[in-house]
Formats: structure tokens, C-alpha cells, sequence
């Protein structure tokens, strides 16, 4: 835990429902009404849990839902053009009048970047986050002026929230890549329940633990359910420190002979201060590139989080003002994302940046699962242009957010929890997570639930179960200013175009006898060039003549009858000759 985040270990207040501007003290809540014997909280995860990203869950008990994050997942290769993926909400919106509260663990995209696609469908309840975490929101919600505006409560570590009847939550701090992050210890009628949201644990340069009050203080709380981030469950070994990445870092910096290029995380803000304080150790400015990561840090000097003298930050476009080996520029796009600013370096479409041999680019972030070809692909487009690349995997100058296993070995030990359910990750990160749980705190495999998204968890005082209830859980897809409109028929067919072309056959036919009047224009777009071709394009044509001629009674055509059978037919006299399934769409012109 930061040195920051440490002084917000004053004596918990209880707060109540506040605006954005000030916190307001109540007087002590009224005890929580218990559980009668054999009652039930439900626990469903909407996403998270099959994927990396798309973290949203709710905790459901009678007429009262609390909402645990609300993220995105990035597009895949399986999903061609699509912008976000967001969870599906549909049970929720049917009972949004008993959504009390919606809590943030901290202000990743995976963690809240779902929140204006999704807040006006669950009724908008307030959000309880931390101040940084809320003022991310608030600049990515103005993006939707159509979105209702958020009621938020501003919480920091310490703070308990009476979110309703049966329902309260203490919040505690985790360490974690991006300040104000916090974990949730949530009171439910059938005992307590640990979210710590994505974490790792601290650890000074000489791999000593340190900064574990926190976690000794859950451990007499008598948890029910522990849910814990299972990213890194199948990384062996411990976090690597700050320090270390801190010094790693230092050395690169320090013996470049020219410029440095770094690309990381938007919100990576603590890698981002510590970068710029390095920056400043060595008498380089830093400029910054990347409209998101701007925005972030704009909004972490506003809350004081990054402190920076006079003059080290520059417009981007001064670059051109400084010597080589007095610049640092920050990017976004370390992922390789196609729009980003790194992969336009790399590609020579920034404006003001274009790669030098010499240049020293280095990834301050691990590959998310997924992007491993997008990453090598920027590697390579930087290669090319002579530039020198660091990563993670050459020297220490990135430590994941999320806990490997000495770290999740260490969260049981602290937690001892009755109850385990591994979240954050792909089934067999959470199963290695399981796997720890039984061998580190001896927890019984029938004590440890591994769920899939839209299960629905069982929890009792004494027990806890998965049932074979299933919540709608598929993925909604937003693609430009369409939410949900994009099925996955619609990915059907990008994925057959993207995969085998199309071809387009236009017919025109008398409305008289259902003659073919000329010949049929045949389109081919990603399948064949029609010129190298001629063979098959007559032969095509010979087929949808013969095709029309044997449909009988063509004096009254039908007309989508005609279609179907030029698709059906025409198809497969295409995969014979090709072994592709180019999409046939038949235009049928009536004259």
C-alpha cells in the first residue's frame, strides 16, 4: 500500500447517501436485521468470469440488489468491428427498483467503463467510489450527455455505508497499479462477504511483505465468501516491487543516448508518476500521447495524486523544441490497439512523432491474454524502423496489478475465509485459484465454487451452493452509437466476410414469364478477382440460368423463393470448386 493511501487509516466514519462536493456524518445506523435460519443471499456474476474484463457481479437478498463494478471487455478477433463488450443487464433492469447501490472497487475500464451504456437501464442508483475512481467516471460521462447523470458517494478506506435495510459495506485499501483502489467487506444477513476487487500484495526490493494491517484485520472478521482476483493464479512467485520497476526503469532512462518512448496504461497513474518523477531526476520533459492517458493525468494533478514541477510536462506538439536526450514521451497503446497512439508511431501516421533509429521504446505493461499477435505485430513495426524495444519480459520495468500465487497464498493465510469463489480470469486461472485454496488453507473442494457468468450462488449461514439457475449473461456489443443492436447473427456474417468474401449476383427477370432478360452481373468482394476468373464467372452464370429455367409456374415468381435457391445451390457449387464459403446475397430486379 502507498505511503499516499496509508494516511486514510484514520477511524471509520459512517456515511450516508452525499453529493459529489462534500461527505456528510451521520449518526450510528441502526443494527442490520438478521437472516432468519435458511434464508439466502444470491451472488451472480454478469461477466469477469469468462474473460478478461467485462468485471460486473450483484449480491441479491430479498427486495434489495447491491452492484459490485460495472465494466467493459475490449473487442476480440471474433468480434470484428465492434468497439466494447458490455454485460447483459436484463434481469436487472426488471428489478431495478431494488438496485440500492452500485460499488466501485477502483477506475479501470474493466471496472466502470460499462457504467453509461448501462445506468439508465438499472435505474440509476448511486455509485459509492472512491474520489479518483468518480472523477474518471465524470470525464468519460460527459462523453454521454444523453446518460443520466450519476449520484455518487464519495468513499475512502475506512468509511463504512449503510447501503440499505440488510445491506452494508466497509471499504478497506488495496495496493494496486492505479491510486484510490479499494476493497469491499460487505455485511450481508447470512454473514460476511470479501471483494478486494484486483490487488497484489506489497512487497519493499528484498521481497520483504510489508503494508499488511489491512489483511491481518480481515482475518478476524469471521469471513464467509472470499472472492478473489485470479488473473496471475497460474504466475508463480510474488508481485514484483515498485522499487524494483522504480530502479529498472531509472537505469533505461538513464544511459539512453536519445529520445524515450514509453507505452503503457491510460490508468496506469502510479507507473505514470513514477515515470515522470524519473523524468524529472534526469532533466527530461515529458510530453504526453494519448487523448485518454491526457485526460487521467489531468485529473490526477487536479486531485494532487501527480505532483510535477513547473515546466516538466509539455504539449506534444513542442517535441520538436528539445534535444533527443532531454525528451520522455508517454503513449498510450501498449496493447497494440489499431487507433492508439503507439501502433501509429510505429505505422508512421502520428502527427508529431516519427520513429528514429536510435529511439528507445519501452513497454511499461504486461500483454493482456488476446493481444499476444497485436503486441508482435507493434514489436515488429518498431524493429523495422531501428528503434530499441524493453519489455517485461527482458528486465523488471512492469508489475501486474494482479496478485500471482505467493500473493494469493498470502491473501487465504490473512482471510481464512469458510467460503472461496475465485473471480477475475478464464476457467483455469480460477481453478488454479481453487487449486491454491485447498492446498494453502486446506479449504475443502466442495467449499469452493467455480462459477461461470449468469450462475446463480447459494449463500447460507452455514453453507454455500451452486445452483443450475442460470441469469442472462451473453455478450452485448457496442459498435458506434449501437448498444445491443449488433447480434451474433450480424458477427456471423462479419466473420464470413472477413474470412471467405462475398458475391453478389444480380438478376433481372420478366415479371412476364420469368425469363432471365440478360446476363447476371456477378461481384465478387474478398473471394475471387473476377478477371483471373473468366472460367468461373461463366460457369456461374450458366448455373443461375439453369436454376431459374426448371422453377416451375414462373409466371408468378416468388421472388424470395428464387433467392433462396440461387444461395443454397450457387453455394455449393462454390465450396466444391473452391472448398470456400464465400456469403452469396442474389438481388432479383423484376421487369
Amino acid at each position: 500500500m502507498s505511503d499516499r493511501t496509508s494516511t486514510n487509516r484514520s477511524h471509520a466514519k459512517r456515511v450516508t447517501h452525499t453529493t459529489t462536493k462534500r461527505r456528510t456524518a451521520v449518526s450510528k445506523p441502526q443494527p442490520k436485521k438478521e437472516a432468519p435460519t435458511g434464508d439466502m443471499v444470491r451472488l451472480v456474476p454478469l461477466g469477469g468470469l469468462e474473460e478478461i474484463g467485462r468485471n460486473m457481479m450483484f449480491l441479491e437478498y430479498k427486495d434489495e440488489i447491491i452492484i459490485i463494478d460495472i465494466g467493459i471487455q475490449f473487442p476480440e478477433e471474433h468480434t470484428p468491428g465492434i468497439d466494447f463488450i458490455i454485460p447483459n443487464v436484463s434481469y436487472l433492469e426488471l428489478k431495478k427498483r431494488n438496485i440500492k447501490a452500485i460499488l466501485i472497487t477502483h477506475g479501470h475500464y474493466d471496472h466502470i467503463g460499462a457504467i453509461p451504456y448501462l445506468m439508465e437501464k438499472l435505474g440509476n442508483p448511486p455509485i459509492y467510489a472512491p474520489e479518483l475512481t468518480k472523477e474518471i467516471i465524470k470525464k468519460r460521462q460527459a462523453e454521454f450527455p444523453n446518460s443520466p447523470k450519476p449520484i455518487f458517494n464519495i468513499v475512502k478506506p475506512g468509511d463504512e455505508c449503510k447501503l440499505s435495510e440488510y445491506f452494508s459495506v466497509k471499504f478497506f485499501e488495496v495496493e494496486h497499479n492505479i491510486p484510490d483502489s479499494v476493497g469491499l467487506l460487505i455485511d450481508t444477513p447470512i454473514g460476511k462477504v470479501v471483494n478486494p476487487g484486483d490487488f497484489k500484495m506489497n512487497y519493499d526490493k528484498h521481497g520483504n511483505l510489508r503494508h499488511t494491517e489491512v489483511w491481518e484485520r480481515l482475518g478476524k472478521e469471521d469471513i464467509h465468501t472470499f472472492m478473489l482476483d485470479s488473473t496471475n493464479a497460474a504466475v508463480e512467485g510474488r508481485s514484483v516491487s515498485e522499487e524494483v520497476v522504480e530502479e529498472e526503469l531509472t537505469k533505461i532512462f538513464k544511459r539512453a543516448k536519445g529520445r524515450v518512448i514509453v507505452g503503457t496504461f491510460a490508468s496506469l497513474l502510479d507507473r505514470i508518476a513514477e515515470i515522470i518523477k524519473i523524468a524529472e531526476k534526469l532533466g527530461r520533459v515529458v510530453a504526453i500521447s494519448g487523448y485518454s492517458m491526457k485526460s487521467n493525468v489531468e485529473i490526477a494533478k487536479r486531485l494532487g495524486v501527480i505532483k510535477t514541477k513547473k515546466g516538466t510536462l509539455i504539449p506534444l506538439e513542442d517535441i520538436k523544441k528539445y534535444d533527443d536526450n532531454k525528451l520522455l514521451i508517454m503513449c498510450t497503446g501498449a496493447q497494440g490497439e489499431k487507433n492508439a497512439s503507439l501502433m501509429r508511431i510505429a505505422l508512421g501516421d502520428h502527427r508529431h512523432i516519427t520513429l528514429r533509429e536510435g529511439d528507445e521504446v519501452v513497454f511499461s505493461s504486461s500483454v493482456i491474454p488476446g493481444n499476444e499477435r497485436s503486441v508482435q505485430t507493434l514489436k515488429d513495426n518498431i524493429s523495422r524502423q531501428g528503434a530499441i524495444i524493453y519489455d517485461y519480459k527482458m528486465l523488471d520495468i512492469h508489475s501486474s496489478g494482479h496478485p500471482p500465487q505467493d500473493d494469493i497464498k498470502a491473501a487465504l493465510k490473512f482471510v481464512k475465509p469458510r467460503y472461496f469463489v475465485p473471480i477475475h480470469g478464464y476457467y483455469f486461472m480460477r481453478w488454479q485459484s481453487a487449486q491454491l485454496a485447498q492446498e494453502v488453507i486446506g479449504m475443502k473442494p466442495e467449499h469452493t465454487i467455480l462459477a461461470d457468468n449468469g450462475s446463480v450462488i447459494e449463500m447460507r449461514k452455514d453453507s454455500i451452493t451452486l445452483t443450475k439457475e442460470k441469469i442472462p449473461s451473453s455478450y452485448v456489443f457496442v459498435d458506434g452509437l449501437g448498444v445491443g443492436d449488433v447480434g451474433e447473427v450480424v458477427l456471423r456474417d462479419r466473420r464470413a466476410l472477413s474470412e471467405e468474401g462475398m458475391v453478389v449476383i444480380i438478376a433481372v427477370l420478366s415479371k412476364h414469364n420469368g425469363r432471365i432478360l440478360k446476363n447476371p452481373d456477378i461481384i465478387s468482394r474478398g473471394f475471387i478477382y473476377l478477371r483471373d476468373n473468366k472460367e468461373l464467372l461463366n460457369e456461374i452464370r450458366k448455373r443461375i440460368r439453369g436454376i431459374v429455367g426448371r422453377i416451375p409456374n414462373r409466371q408468378s415468381l416468388d421472388v424470395d423463393y428464387v433467392k433462396t435457391i440461387i444461395r443454397d445451390q450457387i453455394g455449393e457449387f462454390l465450396f466444391r470448386k473452391t472448398r470456400r464459403r464465400p456469403m452469396i446475397l442474389p438481388v432479383i430486379i423484376e421487369v
